[in-house]
């Protein structure tokens, strides 16, 4: 970072949560917007913990009102969390890898993709 002082992780952030937090912001400065995704990014992190610890007792199946026996509703809300967790941490935009440092261009696609829809005659 090119100042000393590094942000403090958000309130009531977990163990996790304060280790994603410290390893972007030692070395990258966020802009304001930047900064927001992380604190969601924290959040999310701490929740797929808390998830995990819940479902290390629990079975894998609930039983729903038909009597079905279906994926546990923790399984089913973490699986979504990974997906948000995901999609924040790419919006960021950090460089991944060994990377020169230089921040890579944002992609500009739709919902097709990069590649969009073919000519249709």
């Amino acid at each position: 970072m090119t100042t000393d002082r590094v942000p403090s992780p958000p309130n009531g952030a977990g163990a996790s949560g304060r280790k994603l937090w410290c390893s972007i912001v030692e070395d990258y400065d966020l802009d304001a917007h930047e900064e927001l995704l992380l604190v969601q990014a924290v959040r999310c992190v701490d929740r797929l913990d808390e998830m995990a610890a819940a479902l290390a007792e629990a079975p894998l199946t609930a039983t729903n009102r038909h009597g079905d026996e279906v994926p546990h509703p923790l399984l089913v809300e973490s699986r979504q969390q990974s997906i948000t967790l995901t999609r924040l941490l790419a919006s960021m935009r950090l460089p991944s890898g060994e990377d020169d440092g230089a921040r890579r261009p944002q992609r500009r696609g739709a919902a097709r993709g990069a590649y969009g829809f073919r000519d249709v005659a």
